[in-house]
């Protein structure tokens, strides 16, 4: 069976941080471009880091840029989004997102920053 599981969303506040795991069974992360999305209510959901399965790099969108990092763990077959210097509105809802033979998601892991 395939599923993407998400942990680790919490309420933090602004400045601190947090790191979200993304555990893959099914499948083999390897083989597959990795993503994180977020959905903030009422907006798209939009995405927010990318690691590619060819040769391992990473892209950011440029609200997240130099705060978040997007890595993977083959031998847990986990993707992370570590998340440093949070603002409020980095709140969202945050997907992982698998694609390669197929396309899968996660069901999502809530972070707020307030103070």
């Amino acid at each position: 069976q395939v599923q993407l599981v998400e942990s680790g969303g919490d309420l933090v506040q602004p400045g601190g941080s947090l790191r979200l795991s993304c555990a893959a069974s099914g499948f083999t992360i390897s083989q597959f471009m990795l993503s994180w999305y977020r959905q903030a209510p009422g907006k798209e959901r939009e995405l927010v880091a990318v690691f590619s399965r060819v040769d391992g790099s990473t892209n950011y969108a440029d609200s997240v840029k130099g705060r978040f990092t997007i890595s993977r763990d083959i031998s847990r077959n986990t993707v992370y989004l570590q998340m440093n210097s949070l603002k409020p509105e980095d709140t969202a809802v945050y997907y992982c997102n698998a694609r390669g033979w197929g396309t899968f998601w996660g069901q999502g892991t809530q972070v707020t920053v307030s103070s």
